[in-house]
């Protein structure tokens, strides 16, 4: 499964919460706010000042090692 830029954090969590240090990483650490669950990857990343593109560069390929 690819993550994308309107994923949802709780959704890209749902998918493998091992991702969750990857956002913890750059700084999102509210991941249990429940506002947090319903906010897209492109939002959280703006708020974060982070690039959306390269976190889910980082996240998919996360994934791909995975399987």
């Amino acid at each position: 499964m690819q993550i994308t830029k309107e994923t949802l954090i709780g959704e890209a969590l749902q998918i493998d919460a091992g991702i969750a240090p990857i956002l913890m990483g750059i700084g999102m650490h509210c991941l249990g706010c429940p506002s947090s669950q319903g906010e897209s990857i492109e939002d959280a990343c703006m708020v974060h000042g982070v690039d959306a593109d390269e976190l889910v560069e980082k996240i998919n390929n996360f994934l791909s090692e995975k399987n």
